[in-house]
Parts: structure tokens; sequence; C-alpha cells
């Protein structure tokens, strides 16, 4: 998958960009401010999914505008294809070819993309919830049903949680809880059986890239924290149902994906206590590298690969590696 060309028009602090790239390499510099993070966050905007830096679409619309408007050609399937996304105050609509997108779901792996920043360093030294958003950004651009089963298991802890808080004074509530954690079971397992896949195809390829990066000086280990014994609806509802009054007196859900973790070692050591910046941030490289290749191999093609200050924090004989 390459990226031909781009317009990039109120976006941020870009006014007007449109740029014809290499099919190799592309390397953008500046000073401080100019907007090469802006300009790479614009590229990520064409995968449908949130930005990796806001949650809020109207702070990406230049100050004083209304609308921001992407546009892009790019290679993918052995054919050109034309995408465009505008943001506003409505929110987004995107476009392949002229013909609208009415759900973002189904958008999903249209266009492909593996992004690096220096906040995802929070993925090595941050909470649980930074290493499933590093899962489910991945499997969202590979399976356009995961997306819709977070969403789904997002509201049902929701309104599971809401129903915990309030259960003894809910009609029902017995009924309820057994029908949240049933559905929670069903979408659940799936997201869990994709997250294994994904992290047994990661994991090794993960651990030869940091090898590489690190000549050998310590061992990669990647981890996968299940929430129940296996990957399987009726595993995760017998979990639910052994912490079912555990959850009552929490008066939250206490068990599910939501609740899962990547584990992350360096030489059977946590590399979130142990691990220094540098081989934090060479962790976190060897892992979406890996992403590259795991999402390249499932589509015949790889992904477009944004790195972001990707040599900071890094000795010489790293950075000669990159």
């Amino acid at each position: 998958m390459r990226l031909r060309w781009l317009s990039v028009r109120d976006y941020r602090n870009i006014a007007h960009l449109e740029l014809t790239l290499d099919e190799g390499v592309n390397v953008v510099s500046g000073g401080n401010a100019e907007g090469k993070t802006n300009f790479l966050e614009s590229i990520w905007m064409l995968t449908g999914a949130k930005s990796f830096r806001t949650a809020r679409d109207a702070e990406l619309i230049r100050r004083g505008q209304t609308c921001a408007r992407l546009d892009a050609v790019f290679y993918a399937e052995q054919r050109e294809k034309k995408l465009s996304l505008e943001i506003d105050a409505e929110g987004r609509r995107i476009s392949l070819g002229g013909a609208p997108f009415k759900r973002a779901a189904a958008f999903a792996g249209c266009f492909c993309c593996v992004c690096f920043s220096p906040d995802d360093l929070f993925l090595v030294s941050g909470a649980p919830a930074e290493r499933r958003r590093f899962l489910d950004t991945a499997l969202c651009q590979i399976y356009p049903s995961y997306l819709q089963n977070i969403r789904r298991l997002a509201r049902q802890v929701a309104q599971k949680n809401a129903l915990l808080k309030s259960y003894e004074i809910t009609p029902n509530a017995a009924l309820l809880l057994d029908a949240y954690n049933e559905q929670l079971a069903q979408y659940g397992g799936q997201i869990m059986e994709h997250r294994r896949k994904f992290i047994a195809e990661l994991a090794p390829i993960a651990a030869k890239n940091y090898s590489e990066i690190s000549h050998d000086a310590e061992v990669l280990q990647l981890n996968y924290q299940l929430c129940a014994n296996a990957t399987t609806a009726n595993a995760l509802a017998e979990k639910l149902e052994s912490v079912k009054n555990a959850e009552l007196r929490a008066g939250f859900c206490l068990a599910g994906p939501h609740r899962e973790d990547l584990e992350i070692k360096l030489d059977d050591q946590p590399a979130r206590v142990f691990g220094s910046q540098g081989q934090q941030r060479s962790c976190v490289l060897a892992m979406k590298l890996a992403e590259a290749s795991v999402v390249g191999s499932l589509f015949g093609e790889h992904p477009v690969l944004l790195l972001d200050d990707v040599l900071s924090e890094l000795d010489d004989e790293r950075q000669t590696y990159l």
C-alpha cells in the first residue's frame, strides 16, 4: 500500500498543503511547531480512526475555519484509489472513489497505516488501557467486525456498571445482570480470540525486531494476560459468573476484555519498571514494525508506516539500524 498524493486543507495549523510522495521513504524535516506531526497525523486520519493526539475532532480544524478536508490518492490491491475526508462540527464524512461510507466500521481496512509517535512510549510505561488501545487500533484495521464488537462491548460494560451501582433499587436486576453478562460473553469472546491470534503472530516478529535493533542486548517477550481461562464465550461466561458477587459488592464490572493487559518484558523483567527510555522506545518500535509485518501478511501488502521523531532517546547503534 502506497500513498501517492495528499492534499490537506485547514487542518490544525496547515492552511493548504498539496504533496506528491515518492514510492520509497519520504522524510519530512523542519523547525519546531511548523506542522510536521500535524502532517503525519492527517495521513493517519485517512484510516478512519481517531487521532492519536486528541479525542476531539474540533481540535483538528484550523482556527477560524469551519471544516477541515483531506484528499488522497493511494495504491492498494493493484489499483489506484481516491479517498476524501471532511471534518466539521457535525462529524466526519468519508468517501472512497466518490462513494460515501455511512459507518466508520465499513471503512475499516480500506487504507491501512501504522504510526509511531513519541507518546507511544506510554505503550510500555503507561496503564493497561494504553496496551489495549494498541491492540484495538491494529485489529480494527484488520477486522471490520472487531470495531463493532468493541463498541458493543463498551455499551454493555457501561450499562452493566450502571446496573451494579443501582442494583438494589432496580426491578428485575438479577435478570438484567444475566442478560448483560450473556452479551458480554458473546462479544468479549470474539474480541479475545482476535487478540490472541494477533499477539501470537506479533510476538515472535517483535522479538526478532528488538533483537536486531538492540544487537541481541536483551530479549523482548510479549504475553497476553487473559481475563478468562480461554478465549471463548463459554470461558468468559464462567469467569463473569464467578465474580458476580464481588461485582455486586464493588459496584462495577471486574472481568472482561476491558480489563486485560499485554505484558511487555525484557529478559523476563517488566520493561515498564526496568527498561530505560531507549529500551522502552526500542520495544515500541519493534512492536510497531511487527504490527506492519502482520498487517502486510494478512492483506498481501504492507501498510503505510509513519514514524514521528523516531531517533530520539536511541543510542548510535540503534539509530544506525533504523
